[in-house]
């Protein structure tokens, strides 16, 4: 019997939670897009993103924030809701912001909760084994779950910043927190900073997929926070291409925009009504 195929999987007319293990069954690699806002939304929908997520990124690349651990639910509620009017094709992932969530399965549920009246279709939450009495309780009551493993931003000051994590025997612990989280009813898992290898491996152990940030190419998708992939800004990430420089063009235009008002040659009549 040969081996599936990308050609095997139908493309759903909306994503599901269930088109996420479809597709990693088919071969068919997933594609993520951070958006927090109704613009930007609409374009990765255009372009045929098939998952967005509502990162808590949100704090570093639209609210000035240097970590992500200053955003709120509130901030995560209002930009899910935006990104939420403005799609209906993509699968909406919404992340659960540091302090929403850790203090128990209870806290984690009110929290979800909140993401999901307004749009989001699933919740992401870092961590592995300690959250597995939270993962167990949000998909039984309705609420799918993304995990995260590797380098978790909200435990950065643990962590000792943005490090490669999984190196040796750590492999055998991110392995270990990852079929945790699938038991405990994840649809989907985040690695993020690992050796390639080591993403491999757990890609392979387990049924449902996995997303790939600075992971190599053997998981079952990739993700980028969009600012970075767009070249919106100075410096991005050693793992994250830029695809374009937008950052450029859009300053471009805007010092265009300032030099024609100051010297009268905008507006011209084409731009306006006469009488």
């Amino acid at each position: 019997m040969s081996e599936p195929s990308k050609h095997d999987f139908k493309e759903p007319r909306v994503w599901r939670i269930q088109h996420l293990a479809q597709a990693k069954l088919a071969n068919r690699k997933l594609t993520m897009l951070t958006s927090y806002d109704a613009l930007t939304a609409r374009i990765f929908e255009s372009a045929g993103v098939d998952t967005i997520l509502v990162g808590d990124s949100y704090g570093n690349v639209q609210l000035g924030y240097d970590s992500t651990l200053p955003v709120t639910i509130d901030d995560m509620e209002r930009a899910t809701a935006a990104v939420a009017r403005a799609t209906s094709r993509p699968l909406i992932i919404a992340d659960l912001p540091f302090g929403t969530y850790e203090a128990s399965p209870t806290q984690a549920f009110e929290s979800a909760s909140r993401l999901m009246r307004v749009g989001a279709n699933a919740v992401k939450l870092e961590g592995g084994t300690a959250r597995t009495s939270s993962v167990s309780l949000l998909t039984s009551s309705g609420i799918p779950v993304v995990g995260h493993l590797g380098f978790t931003p909200q435990s950065e000051n643990t962590l000792g910043g943005p490090r490669i994590q999984g190196r040796g025997t750590a492999r055998n612990r991110l392995m270990e927190d990852a079929l945790a989280l699938q038991e405990a009813g994840a649809c989907m898992i985040v690695l993020e900073l690992i050796p390639a290898h080591v993403a491999r491996e757990i890609t392979n152990a387990l049924e449902i997929p996995t997303i790939g940030i600075g992971a190599g190419p053997d998981t079952s998708g990739q993700v980028l926070v969009w600012s970075d992939m767009a070249g919106m800004t100075e410096w991005t990430p050693s793992f994250a291409k830029r695809f374009a420089e937008l950052g450029a063009a859009l300053e471009n235009a805007a010092s265009t925009y300032c030099q024609e008002v100051r010297d009268g040659t905008f507006p011209t009549p084409d731009y306006y009504y006469a009488e």
